[in-house]
């Protein structure tokens, strides 16, 4: 009988981790936003999307995001400014909500493959996947839905990349020390 609960206590304590990071993106959606002209607003949610990624590994981050969006969809209003809703998915920012999961999931492995100390590598996995892919989905569906050539999507998307990187370096910080309180916390696995 101790067998069977040993095995199922990773999976409950995966569970519990991916419910974790999936509320704390919401958290982060009490912050305020900062509306820009372009239709994007400026938010800590992408945050984190980022500590997804660093510290519970590609799977389990992509499953976070994912249920995040999914209690989105269902209209909680979990967005920042207290948005929710299928019509948030239908927006200029919809591609950047997106790319959250594929985001926190290409933090998670660059996270994983990355060498080096953990504050380096948190920050270069934070970009890459809260950044670049996050970014990567964004524009292209802003260029669609704000009629703007992808040029102009690309520079209305940089905007974002000076609070992004800030977030990047937080992200980094968070990650090296989280780590180094609760070394048990290593993302095996997920």
């Amino acid at each position: 009988m101790a067998l069977a609960s040993s095995q199922s206590l990773p999976s409950l304590q995966s569970l519990a981790r991916i419910s974790l990071f999936a509320a704390l993106v919401g958290v982060l959606g009490l912050l305020p936003k900062i509306d820009l002209p372009v239709g994007v607003p400026i938010t800590a949610q992408t945050l984190g999307v980022m500590l997804a990624g660093c510290l519970l590994g590609p799977a389990r981050a992509f499953l976070a995001l994912l249920l995040f969006l999914g209690a989105v969809a269902l209209g909680l209003p979990l967005l920042t400014g207290g948005r929710g809703g299928l019509g948030v998915f239908m927006a200029p920012s919809a591609g950047f909500l997106l790319g959250f999961p594929v985001g926190a999931a290409v933090t998670g492995l660059a996270m994983r493959k990355l060498p080096g100390p953990v504050l380096a590598r948190a920050a270069v996995a934070s970009a890459l996947g809260g950044i670049g892919a996050v970014y990567l989905c964004g524009v292209p569906v802003l260029a669609a839905t704000a009629q703007l050539n992808w040029h102009g999507a690309l520079i209305a998307s940089s905007m974002f990349l000076p609070g992004d990187l800030v977030k990047c370096v937080l992200s980094a910080f968070l990650v090296q020390t989280v780590l180094r309180g609760l070394p048990e916390w290593q993302p095996h696995g997920g």
